[in-house]
């Protein structure tokens, strides 16, 4: 049978973009600055981003427009959670972290990912070919899929698919009964009458759903609502390392925060935080959008200043040479902003670092 495409429904046709009524572009919401990087008091970079924080069902602040995106790896927890039952007795500690992560593509990362399968199984893998996203001195490596920040999501969706008896073949199409269920753990957090507008093939080749920064941190809120309910959330603050690695901001969280946050990036330019706090019973989830895509440097910032605000401590990034980056204050509810105010976002001044030059 031959396969025919509406090649106008596949590319676009304007280097302007296609416009769809019922779709936002980048071009339309009202994104907000975030963090301010000034030189001696003059702006030279200004990233600008949409944040939303939710408890339960309640919206309890936004900030930048409630922006339509793809949830890309920070809606890995939720994908796993359709194999949590399969996974629990079969996998040890380190395996379930590796299973939600997006990891560095270390030594121990890559151990862990193929303990998940047997050798014979490894082809069965289908990540894009990869470098690690962090490497040390000069190494010379050949792409290979076990580098992919996804490996061990992907040899644990072979493994929970094995163990439910569904055909391993095609699992990474929208078509195969892992999305489809998927799709139901997402609505059991946001009503059953979700449904996405859009779905694409995300950078590890699985389906992502588009949804809005509100929905995503209403699903980040249930999540630590539901924190218990399984194994995810200790194998993640139990193995930090292991969802991101080395100097990675989800697991520079996960580690502060002692078990009461769980933090997961995703590209492009997103942080989802689950929070345990006793001033929200039913959960807060927090999500951190960059308009212009994956920025760590400035999402730290942001994301120190709203845990700070909550009673967490998040260290700094690594200090800026004679910039000094500032917040802006409506990245946290009004409520909390003489809060904010005193949280730095620099250290002690280093005079050769910081030293401004007026004349």
């Amino acid at each position: 049978m031959s396969l025919i495409f509406d090649k106008k429904n596949l590319y676009p046709e304007s280097t302007f973009g296609d416009s769809d009524s019922h779709i936002p572009t980048g071009r339309d919401v009202e994104w907000e600055p975030l963090v301010d990087y000034r030189r001696n008091g003059v702006s030279e970079n200004t990233i600008h981003g949409a944040i939303s924080w939710v408890s339960g069902e309640q919206l309890i602040h936004s900030f930048g427009g409630n922006v339509l995106c793809y949830g890309r790896s920070m809606m890995k927890p939720f994908y796993i959670k359709v194999f949590s039952q399969e996974l629990e007795n079969t996998t040890t500690g380190p395996q379930k972290a590796i299973s939600v992560s997006s990891h560095n593509g270390s030594a121990e990362h890559v151990e862990v990912a193929q303990s998940l399968l047997s050798e014979s199984e490894w082809n069965l893998m289908q990540t894009p070919l990869d470098l690690p996203l962090v490497q040390f001195g000069r190494q010379v490596r050949r792409p290979r899929r076990w580098y992919n920040n996804s490996s061990g999501h992907h040899a644990a969706i072979l493994k929970g698919c094995k163990l439910k008896g569904w055909d391993r073949a095609g699992y990474t199409l929208p078509n195969h009964p892992i999305f489809n269920e998927h799709l139901k753990v997402v609505q059991s957090y946001l009503g059953k009458q979700f449904s996405p507008l859009k779905i694409a093939r995300d950078g590890d080749g699985l389906p992502t759903i588009a949804m809005t920064v509100n929905q995503l941190a209403q699903c980040y809120a249930g999540f630590a609502r539901e924190k218990d309910k399984d194994w995810i959330w200790a194998a993640m603050t139990e193995h930090p390392d292991l969802v991101g690695g080395f100097n990675r901001l989800d697991t520079t969280i996960i580690k502060s925060c002692f078990g009461a946050v769980v933090a997961k990036e995703g590209a492009d330019g997103l942080l989802g935080l689950a929070i345990k706090h006793d001033n929200f019973p039913q959960g807060l989830g927090i999500v951190i959008k960059i308009a212009h895509g994956w920025n760590p440097q400035a999402t730290w910032y942001v994301a120190r200043g709203i845990l700070g605000v909550l009673g967490f401590t998040l260290r700094n990034p690594y200090p800026l040479r004679r910039q000094k980056a500032f917040l802006v204050p409506g990245i946290v509810p009004e409520t909390l902003q003489n809060k904010l105010a005193g949280i730095p976002t620099w250290d002690e001044w280093d005079p050769d670092h910081d030293r401004w030059y007026n004349v």
